[in-house]
C-alpha cells in the first residue's frame, strides 16, 4: 500500500517528524551563522570584517589626527 504525498512530506524516510524537528531547531538558540556573527563581533579575528560595525573612515581620520600632533 502506497502512502499519500502529504504523509510523505511530513516525515523523513527514517520516520522523523519534520515539523517537530523544525520547531525544536527554531527554539534551540542561535543558528550556525548567528553564532559565527556573535563570535566575530565579540572577539574579532581574521576574516571577521564582514561582521564589523566599525566606521573605517572615522578610524582613519582619528589615526591621522593623532599622528599630526
Amino acid at each position: 500500500m502506497k502512502e499519500n504525498k502529504q504523509t510523505n512530506d511530513k516525515y523523513t524516510v527514517a520516520g522523523t517528524d519534520i515539523e517537530a524537528i523544525t520547531e525544536q531547531s527554531r527554539r534551540s538558540g542561535l543558528s550556525y551563522n548567528e553564532a559565527k556573527e556573535f563570535i566575530a563581533k565579540s572577539s574579532g579575528g581574521h576574516g571577521t570584517n564582514i561582521y564589523s560595525d566599525t566606521d573605517v573612515e572615522a578610524v582613519k581620520r582619528k589615526n591621522q589626527q593623532s599622528g599630526d600632533r
